[in-house]
Formats: C-alpha cells, sequence, structure tokens
C-alpha cells in the first residue's frame, strides 16, 4: 500500500505518474470516495499526462465516458446510479474491463464481483482542511 497526502491539486501529478506506472500490469482502478472527494480530477490528472486531447468530465451522466491517447484507450466509468450487476453487465462493463484498455471506475463497491482478478483500489479521502489522502492498493 502507498499514501500520500496532498494539499493541491498539483500535486497530483506525481501520484497520477504512480498510477500510470502501474497500468503495465493492471489495467482496472476502482476509485473509492465520497462526493467531491476528487475521483474525476484524479482521472482527468492521469488523462492529461498521457497526452488526452479531449474535455474529461465525470461520466455520471454518460456511466462511460471514453478518451484516446497516444497507447489506446482510458474508459472512465461511473457505477453510481446502477443497482444491479444485471445493469452493470448490460451497458457492457464487463467487456470494458477485459478489454486490455486503462478503466477507471467510480463507485465500483457493488460490482466487485465483475473485477478482474488484478485490480488496484484507490482510496481518496477528503479531510478537514481541503487536503486529500491518497491511498493506492493492489489487489
Amino acid at each position: 500500500m502507498k499514501t500520500f497526502i496532498i494539499t493541491s491539486t498539483q500535486q497530483l501529478e506525481s501520484i497520477a505518474h504512480t498510477v500510470i506506472g502501474l497500468t503495465l500490469e493492471n489495467k482496472v482502478f476502482c476509485l473509492y470516495g465520497n462526493l467531491g472527494a476528487g475521483k474525476t480530477t484524479f482521472v482527468k490528472s492521469v488523462c492529461e499526462l498521457l497526452g488526452v486531447e479531449d474535455n474529461i468530465s465525470s461520466p455520471t451522466f454518460p456511466i462511460i465516458n471514453e478518451y484516446s491517447f497516444s497507447d489506446g484507450k482510458i474508459y472512465h466509468i461511473d457505477l453510481y446510479r446502477l443497482k444491479t450487476e444485471e445493469e452493470a453487465r448490460s451497458i457492457g462493463l464487463e467487456e470494458y474491463l477485459f478489454s486490455g484498455e486503462i478503466c477507471f471506475i467510480e463507485w465500483p463497491d457493488n460490482f466487485e464481483n465483475l473485477l478482474p482478478n488484478n485490480y488496484i483500489k484507490l482510496f481518496i479521502r477528503k479531510l478537514e482542511d481541503d487536503s486529500r489522502v491518497i491511498e493506492i492498493i493492489e489487489h
């Protein structure tokens, strides 16, 4: 487990580099944290470092945003509005997860049974002083 404490969004870059290094062996990253913790901001930081030129935004309403970069695709998936594994399967979640492309999943709590064996958990907690604690755990 790696733990980081950040006090500004500029500090996300070093953590994003750490996560990018993990993409060589892991393609699925599960993001845990309350609303407003910074999950989408973190994904945006990773995408920008990888050279994504698209507008990076929360996939809350479309459920899945797809971004292209020089080495492939990044799928940013938000499962907040889904209630059952059947709903997740109906949107093709497993196809994304096993595509070999990088996947960032927000709100994966109820869908861990569908995840591949190897994935990374990222816990983002907002503290009272607006700093963040980010924990990276390989599963």
